[in-house]
């Protein structure tokens, strides 16, 4: 069994009755009547923390933290003062330690301060677990960052597909990164020497789009003073993403389709057929299929299209993610700002899994920039979270912080059940109307399944 609290006084009643109030609360403690052997089980990854008194034969208090914070200079020290060593105390403060309390203390207060404790340890080497996924990821992991099983599945997808060659058709919600995903397949490839060339067909008036993707001739059309080479041609040798294909007009995915079908483009004021070895990556966030059944959408051009697919995962659906990349965001956003990241808290560890994210990761990008920059981020649903100027931890009342991780966990343990109700329930060891009336509460959709 883990060792939570290395206890450390040389008064054998203050020792015991600690010793005693440890083992009620249920946290398992080493007690000590020196510092001989109290740094054993003291390390870099030890999830536990220091109560010692200061005033000791042989090695005191003071020196004790020193050793200790030597060892990790994060690690928690909870000094115990005599009256007379309060201002000691206050220094020792500013020299590493956690927290001090006065002699004689109610078991009470102790117990808090070290479960206040044990939790900024917890989360200190919580975000060093991040931090070293991070650094430690190559390839896609540091592209695609994620844990989840959904967001390993897509890497192993992109890597499948890369080597292809094929067209492909990217289905994601707005904000989940398609074109990182159509980056990847194109740095993952065979064309990674040639260009990787982006269009986004939603951004474009009718009247335009065919000239960006085939170009035109000089005097083509009014205004066109010169000859332009379109964007089949620009991407020659690579990869041409198309964005939100959906939106493109009925007349262009006409074009679109002989162009795919036989890699060839003429110009807008040509006859003149001009070859193109291009790999077409085309996204969409709408069912490309009910596009199709309303006649918005031309039938042949999507099965053209949908010659390989991959999906990407919504935020919501790959919570589990969400620490990993807020960390990530954070210090990329705080390194921008050439200022230090802030301590990411559990307060805002709760709000942040507690948000559907309906603008999916870039939502979650802009939120992290603001909590770099000590603003607030104001999700919706979990409270006006945010930083101080001095990039502090923000406040959530404890009320928000407990409903954002019930809700957290019962929207995980749906998802490791197929969203079934009844294998939830028996997991999370409650009944199913408790189960019902909780995602009422939280607004989480309920499936009856009996």
């Amino acid at each position: 069994m883990t060792v939570d609290v290395v206890f450390i006084d040389d008064e054998e009643h203050l020792r015991r009755a600690c010793e005693q109030a440890f083992e009620l609360a249920d946290i398992p403690a080493a007690c000590f009547a020196s510092a001989d052997g109290a740094l054993d089980l003291v390390n870099h990854n030890w999830p536990g923390v220091i109560v010692t008194d200061i005033k000791m034969a042989g090695t005191d208090g003071l020196e004790l933290m020193a050793l200790a914070l030597e060892r990790d200079p994060d690690l928690p020290v909870i000094l115990i003062t005599g009256h007379g060593d309060v201002p000691m105390a206050v220094q020792a403060m500013r020299d590493g330690a956690y927290d001090f309390i006065e002699k004689p203390f109610a078991s009470d207060l102790l117990v808090d301060a070290v479960r206040r404790a044990l939790e900024k340890r917890r989360l200190t080497l919580e975000n060093r677990a991040l931090r070293a996924a991070l650094e430690h990821a190559t390839g896609l992991e540091n592209i695609l960052i994620g844990r989840t099983p959904a967001m390993e599945h897509l890497r192993d997808e992109i890597a499948g597909f890369a080597s292809a060659d094929a067209d492909v058709l990217i289905l994601g919600e707005t904000g989940t990164g398609k074109e990182l995903v159509a980056r990847s397949l194109h740095e993952q490839g065979p064309r990674v020497e040639c260009p990787f060339v982006a269009l986004n067909c939603g951004a474009l008036p009718e009247t335009m789009i065919e000239s960006e993707l085939f170009g035109h001739e000089a005097g083509a059309f009014t205004g066109a003073a010169k000859k332009r080479i379109g964007k089949f041609e620009h991407a020659d040798g690579g990869t041409l993403f198309l964005d939100e294909v959906e939106s493109m007009p009925v007349d262009a995915q006409i074009k679109l389709l002989r162009v795919l079908q036989d890699r060839t483009v003429v110009r807008l004021g040509s006859n003149t057929e001009v070859p193109v070895d291009v790999r077409v990556v085309a996204a969409t966030k709408e069912d490309l299929r009910g596009a199709v059944d309303e006649g918005r959408f031309r039938e042949d051009l999507y099965y053209r299209l949908n010659v390989l697919r991959l999906s990407i995962p919504p935020l919501r659906e790959r919570r589990d993610d969400i620490p990993l990349l807020f960390e990530n965001f954070v210090r990329h956003a705080a390194d921008r700002l050439k200022r230090g990241k802030p301590a990411i808290g559990p307060a805002a560890l709760a709000a942040l899994a507690a948000h559907d994210w309906p603008g999916n990761v870039r939502e979650l990008q802009n939120a992290a920039l603001r909590y770099a920059m000590g603003l607030r981020m104001d999700i919706p649903g979990a409270g006006a979270v945010g930083g101080d100027d001095g990039g502090g931890e923000p406040y959530v009342p404890l009320p928000d912080q407990v409903a954002a991780v019930e809700k957290h966990i019962i929207q995980r343990t749906l998802a490791e059940n197929g969203n079934s109700m009844k294998p939830t329930y028996e997991a999370l060891g409650i009944s199913r109307k408790t189960l019902y009336d909780k995602m009422q509460k939280h607004g989480i959709a309920v499936r009856d399944d009996g």
